[in-house]
């Protein structure tokens, strides 16, 4: 962080275009990419970023000069074009929507190379530069270039502000926003035409093949992140940034470095760190989640079989070895040990030698199992018309699942039974057996 307040402190007025264009864009593109990631647009989004090469060489043969207005409005309209062909394929003809996105990249961007190619071919030494467009060059950002770039986020994010309620509407569901009575196409339009511009807009500085990704990780990286629209989109802005910031900072420390790719691996390892650690739906913590819920599962099973065990020799407090647990069912050795210690450490278990039994606190908890499980076969048997040997099983799985709360709904609608569909008792306290 050190270098880095140092790297912005130190750097010259041109470096410094370069780090507020970057972060500029990729919290504009960001914010709109949001909504695209949303509506499942992000193949549009691709075929956008690769069609627009035609229309930067075309404004730049028309114009005989590369002012960025200029190339964004040609890059803005061969955009749209692209936008309106995916359309027309798709409803006009009997190509589905994905092979038409295909079509529509391959032709458009075929088309600008061919144009790309011809430009270079004419010796015009104001095209120097211009193959950047393909892979983007952020370094070569001017304050012009930056003027340009901040008029376009802004009214990119002052768009999104106006029409924020009815661009969450139709990206959740579109079908609802119909039956409101909201302009569905004229709003359709308007985000077509928001995503076309945060393409065209950021194509200098990363490139016509990686700005897909500028549109759509931040979003993605965010959605694991949070529920919530706003804060979502927010993050997104945020991660956007960073990663203008940080690609800018690694492409002036090590000169040879681009600078637009470099972004892109930045965010690309932000989704990353998203993808694994994020609370909710990061892989690490559904992993942690997973391995909870087993755990939870065996103890459980473990206090079962005492219980049952205890039910059958009329002795709720006898103590067992492994081997007695393992012949009522078999769990693996090691496990039912940890389990036992496990238990032992909450005052469940207590240990006697090489022997364990239950302790009070155990019991209420061995009864608590026992009593949902023979309810759920009591209410697979009178309310789904199973028979008594078929509900065993789907027992044995929600036990485990279940919250007090749902335990006593179960006892209500069931009129608190005594048996199961076995003829066994339904343990309901502690003190009334045994």
């Amino acid at each position: 962080m050190k270098e880095l307040l140092e790297f912005l402190s130190l750097a010259n007025a041109n470096v410094r275009y370069v780090v507020l264009g970057v972060m500029l864009l990729g919290a504009s593109t960001a914010v709109v990419g949001s909504f695209t990631f949303l509506r499942k647009k992000a193949l549009v989004g691709d075929a956008i970023a690769h069609s627009v090469l035609p229309g930067i060489c075309l404004a730049f043969m028309f114009s005989q000069y590369k002012h960025p207005l200029v190339l964004l409005i040609g890059a803005f309209i061969s955009g749209w074009l692209s936008i309106l062909s995916i359309d027309i394929i798709s409803k006009k003809s009997r190509i589905k929507s994905d092979t038409a996105i295909a079509i529509v990249l391959s032709v458009f961007f075929g088309i600008g190379i061919l144009l790309l190619t011809y430009i270079q071919s004419t010796g015009n030494a104001a095209q120097a530069g211009l193959d950047s467009f393909l892979f983007g060059q952020a370094a070569s950002l001017i304050r012009e270039d930056v003027m340009v770039l901040g008029a376009v986020c802004f009214l990119l994010v002052l768009t999104i502000y106006f029409f924020f309620k009815e661009f969450s509407i139709l990206s959740f569901d579109a079908d609802y926003a119909t039956s409101l009575g909201l302009p569905v196409r004229f709003l359709e339009v308007i985000l077509s035409t928001l995503t076309v511009l945060a393409i065209a807009v950021g194509i200098q500085a990363v490139g016509v093949v990686l700005m897909a990704a500028m549109l759509i990780t931040p979003a993605a990286a965010a959605r694991y992140w949070t529920n919530n629209l706003t804060k979502m989109i927010v993050l997104a802005a945020l991660f956007g940034a960073f990663s203008g910031l940080f690609g800018s900072y690694i492409s002036y420390s090590a000169p040879k470095m681009p600078t637009g790719p470099w972004i892109i691996v930045c965010i690309t390892i932000i989704a990353f760190v998203s993808l694994a650690f994020a609370p909710e739906r990061g892989l690490f913590f559904k992993w942690k989640r997973k391995r909870s819920k087993e755990i939870n599962t065996l103890d459980e099973n473990v206090l079962k079989i005492f219980f049952h065990l205890g039910e059958q020799e009329n002795n709720m407090f006898a103590a067992r070895k492994i081997p007695a647990l393992q012949k009522r069912r078999y769990f693996d050795e090691k496990k039912v040990l940890q389990s036992l210690k496990r238990m032992m450490r909450a005052g469940q278990i207590e240990q006697e030698d090489n022997t364990w039994k239950l302790t009070e606190t155990g019991l209420v908890e061995a009864k608590r199992i026992a009593r949902i499980h023979r309810l759920w076969e009591m209410y697979m048997s009178k309310f789904l018309r199973m028979p008594a040997d078929h509900v065993h099983e789907g027992a044995e799985s929600l036990e485990h699942f279940f919250t007090p709360s749902m335990e006593a709904m179960l006892e209500q609608d069931l009129d608190f039974p005594e048996t199961d569909p076995h003829d066994k008792p339904i343990p309901y306290t502690v003190k009334n057996e045994f």
